[in-house]
């Protein structure tokens, strides 16, 4: 890869600076896709010694590509998106992954590639933070920007999920505290 096309990858990548997604941060201002995977690569980063027998620095470089199609599509909540969303964001992110450099190539889609399958712990494990990280997320906004259906999607998302590790269902169960008592924080407010 020249340093052309290395300043092309990150032109296309930088549009996930900008993308919004659905959920704020603390002080209600919308999230962008991109800090959305940092903060998934940070929560891999941070649970190398909770999963030894995992890659972690795989964990890592899925998280920070996986949500590439964004940069084509913007973001579409996982309640709105439909699977037409979803067949036209993998065919755009297919397409830009194909043109670029072999070497870039070869490794992203081996990466997508793993990541749908869900075989692996790597993958499974990446799926998992990217899912949890949205509860978080959710619970450190506030509680007057969530759809009225995320009541219920707080207290019931992900638990398949994360059913492969007990470390990450209990994690679930911490997030599921956080998300009952903001609620309740709420009704107690509003009575």
């Amino acid at each position: 890869m020249d340093q052309r096309e290395f300043l092309e990858i990150l032109h296309v990548a930088e549009r996930l600076k900008d993308a919004e997604r659905h959920c704020t941060t603390t002080n209600g201002r919308r999230e962008s896709v991109a800090e959305h995977s940092w903060r998934i690569s940070l929560m891999a980063f941070l649970l190398e010694d909770v999963f030894p027998e995992a890659d972690i620095n795989k964990v890592i470089r899925m998280c920070l590509i996986h949500d590439l199609g964004e940069c084509f599509t913007g973001d579409i909540p996982t309640f709105l998106k439909t699977d037409s969303d979803r067949r036209t964001e993998d065919e755009l992110l297919n397409e830009w992954v194909a043109a670029l450099p072999r070497e870039v190539s070869v490794r992203m889609a081996d990466l997508y590639a793993e990541m749908e399958a869900q075989q692996t712990l790597e993958a499974k494990l990446y799926k998992a933070l990217d899912k949890l990280e949205a509860l978080i997320q959710h619970n450190e906004s506030p509680i007057s920007t969530w759809a009225d259906n995320e009541y219920e999607l707080n207290k019931t998302y992900a638990f398949d999920t994360v059913g492969f590790s007990q470390w990450l269902k209990d994690l679930r169960q911490e997030i599921l505290k956080d998300t009952l008592e903001k609620i309740g924080h709420e009704a107690a407010a509003s009575a």
